[in-house]
C-alpha cells in the first residue's frame, strides 16, 4: 500500500475531493491521509467519510515550532511551511507506513502511479522530487525552483535526514517572495541531489507529471498526474453559477478539452457533495463583473473563453 499526504483548508476542499476522486480511480491499493488546515473542513471530511482517507486536524498536532512562525506568515505561505511536518505526521500516526509521498490537492491522477514508483525504486534511493521541466519560454527555475513540490516520496528511514533538514529550513523562512535564492517552501530543493546525493532522486520522466507551465512543450497523453496550478474557482452573480480561471499559461485544446474539461466534471461533483453535506462553497478567486456576466450567460456546458488575463471555463 502506497501512502499518501495532502494538506488543504475549507477553501480547497473541492480540489481535495477531486483529487480523491481520481485516486479511486487510478492511485490501487492507497491510504490518502488528509492535513485539515482547519476544524470547519475536518468536520465535513468526517460526514463524507471517504473511503481509503484518514484525517489529520491540525489544530490537535501543531507543534510549538509551528505556532511560533504561524502569526508571521499568511495561511498559503502557512501551508507551504507544513509540508514537510505532513510527512512527518503521518510517519508518526502510522507506523507500518514505510513511505509517504506529498501531494499538492490541487493534482489530479489519470493513470495508475505505478510507473512513477518503478522509476524511483530502481535508483534505490529515499527522496523522490520531481522537476518543473517548464516549457522554455515560461522557465521561472531562477525565481520559483526547479524542482516542484507537488509529488515527493520520502522513506521513513533513509529520507529522514532530508525532511528534518527541509523542514528545519521551512520553520527558519517560508515565504511567497524570491529573497536571498529562496523562495517558500520551493527553493530549497535546488541543492538537493548535490547536498543528497545518496538519498535523492529526481524523477527520470519528465512528461509523467505535467502543468500549465510546460502544456505548450508536452504532450498531454503520457501524463500520469497533471496539477492544476493556478485554478481558481470564481461564483457568478446569484451565487448558483460556478466557473474556473485556469491561470495565464496558455494551454493547448486538446488539454483544454481531455485534461481541464475532465477535471472540471470531478470538481462539479465535489461541489454537489459539500453542499449535500451542509457545507459551503467559497469562491477561490474574487471575479471581475466581466467574468461573473460570462458566467452568468454562458448558456450550454463546457463552453470557454480566452480573455487578455486567462482562460475561463464554467463548471458543468
Amino acid at each position: 500500500m502506497e501512502h499518501y499526504v495532502t494538506v488543504f483548508d475549507s477553501l480547497f476542499l473541492p480540489q481535495g475531493l477531486a483529487l480523491h476522486m481520481s485516486m479511486e480511480r487510478h492511485a490501487g491499493s492507497y491510504m490518502l491521509w488528509m492535513l485539515c488546515v482547519d476544524d470547519a473542513v475536518y468536520d465535513l471530511l468526517q460526514r463524507l467519510e471517504l473511503p481509503r482517507v484518514r484525517l489529520l486536524l491540525l489544530s490537535e498536532l501543531e507543534v510549538a515550532e509551528l505556532k511560533s512562525v504561524k502569526p508571521t506568515r499568511t495561511i498559503g505561505e502557512y501551508c507551504w511551511t507544513l509540508t514537510p511536518f505532513a510527512l512527518r505526521f503521518v510517519f508518526e500516526a502510522d507506523v507500518t507506513a514505510l513511505r509517504v509521498t506529498y501531494l499538492d490537492a490541487d493534482l489530479w491522477f489519470r493513470r495508475n502511479p505505478a510507473p512513477i514508483f518503478r522509476d524511483f525504486d530502481s535508483s534505490r534511493r529515499h527522496v523522490l522530487i520531481t522537476d518543473h521541466a517548464y516549457a522554455p519560454e515560461y522557465d521561472q527555475s531562477d525565481t520559483s525552483g526547479q524542482y516542484c513540490v507537488q509529488f515527493m516520496t520520502f522513506t521513513r528511514e533513509g529520507g529522514e535526514p532530508v525532511r528534518k533538514w527541509w523542514q528545519d529550513r521551512c520553520i527558519e523562512w517560508c515565504y511567497a517572495r524570491y529573497e536571498d535564492g529562496k523562495f517558500g517552501d520551493q527553493k530549497y530543493l535546488d541543492d538537493w541531489p548535490d547536498r543528497f546525493p545518496e538519498q535523492v532522486h529526481v524523477l527520470s520522466d519528465t512528461e509523467l507529471i505535467l502543468a500549465p507551465w510546460n502544456a505548450t512543450r508536452f504532450p498531454f497523453g503520457r501524463a500520469i498526474c497533471w496539477h492544476f496550478h493556478g485554478l481558481r474557482i470564481e461564483i457568478g452573480p446569484s451565487n448558483k453559477e460556478y466557473g474556473v480561471y485556469c491561470g495565464n499559461y496558455p494551454l493547448p485544446a486538446p488539454a483544454i478539452r481531455y485534461v481541464y474539461k475532465e477535471y472540471l466534471k470531478a470538481l462539479q461533483m465535489a461541489i454537489t457533495a459539500i453542499k449535500d453535506s451542509g457545507g459551503d462553497i467559497m469562491a477561490q478567486r474574487k471575479g471581475t463583473l466581466r467574468s461573473k456576466l460570462k458566467l452568468f450567460l454562458q448558456g450550454y456546458r463546457g463552453q470557454w473563453w480566452r480573455t487578455a488575463v486567462g482562460i475561463y471555463l464554467r463548471l458543468p
